[in-house]
């Protein structure tokens, strides 16, 4: 059964899309993403990550605007 489950466990990570961007970049969206479907652990956490470099803030303000909808 323990071959299996690590089978099936390596099944799901070859089979995760490659992305683009950086690691931290793929946790912060989908923290928003999991922000924006009402888990408040998860916009706490967005809100840690993206506070704690200011360009990156700077950097993602200006690259997804509507997420600082509120400011304007």
């Amino acid at each position: 059964m323990a071959i299996a489950v690590g089978l099936s466990g390596t099944a799901a990570m070859v089979a995760t899309p490659a992305h683009a961007q950086n690691n931290v970049e793929a946790e912060i969206i989908g923290f928003h993403q999991l922000c924006e479907k009402g888990d408040r652990k998860a916009c706490i956490r967005f809100g840690i990550l993206i506070g704690q470099n200011e360009q990156r803030h700077a950097d993602w303000r200006r690259a997804h605007a509507d997420w600082w909808w509120w400011e304007k």
